[in-house]
């Protein structure tokens, strides 16, 4: 379900920035229990209020949205690569040779299926 993918990605935003959900309707002008069914994905903030949530927030749309949207790949991404910036050398070449392997494989799967059609 969408709204629960969406709910989940602000609440964990405003995780990040430390904040409960006394703080974060506080901050929103909204009530904690709005703030609560709309992280549970029990309900979809109109386009008013879900601004009102990015912007407190302090985060993009891409951010909030990158999980239910087919064009977010360069966000995801993005992040992605910010989190691979903050890992050791060591740590970052370990990443980067799952991911050529994973990219190997499915090269190897895709020309398997062209020559199977």
């Amino acid at each position: 379900m969408i709204d629960a993918r969406i709910g989940k990605r602000i609440k964990q935003c405003r995780e990040q920035l430390g904040l409960t959900q006394e703080q974060f309707a506080e901050k929103t002008g909204l009530t904690v229990n709005y703030i609560s069914t709309v992280e549970r994905g029990a309900s979809f903030p109109r386009c008013e209020k879900l601004i009102t949530i990015i912007n407190a927030l302090e985060t993009s749309a891409d951010a909030i949205f990158c999980d239910v949207v087919d064009r977010s790949v360069g966000y995801r991404e993005s992040l992605l690569s910010k989190r691979l910036e903050e890992l050791s050398p060591d740590e970052q070449k370990k990443i980067l040779e799952i991911l050529e392997v994973m990219i190997r494989q499915l090269e190897v799967e895709n020309r398997s299926s062209i020559h199977n059609s």
